[in-house]
């Protein structure tokens, strides 16, 4: 028994059939472009997640400049 009840010979067999359908030159380029849009797919959310991170950053730096901000008008006010 293979993968899931496939048995390593229903697999050869239907990789054969792949592959005179569409041919070695076709599926190089068919692998190429999924590689290809897996990378890029990747790098986007690797970029997304960059960016909620300094968004975060932001507004954690933001919210504890007001804090500051607020402190020093208080002590000013309390003197």
């Amino acid at each position: 028994m293979g993968l899931g009840g496939i048995s390593i010979w229903q697999l050869i067999i239907v990789l054969a059939i792949v592959i005179l359908l569409f041919g070695t030159k076709k599926l190089r380029s068919m692998g190429g472009d999924l590689g290809s849009a897996i990378k890029s797919f990747k790098q986007s959310v690797r970029e997304g997640e960059d960016d909620v991170n300094n968004k975060e950053d932001a507004t954690l730096h933001h919210t504890s400049s007001e804090s500051h901000t607020q402190h020093s008008e208080k002590d000013k006010h309390t003197s």
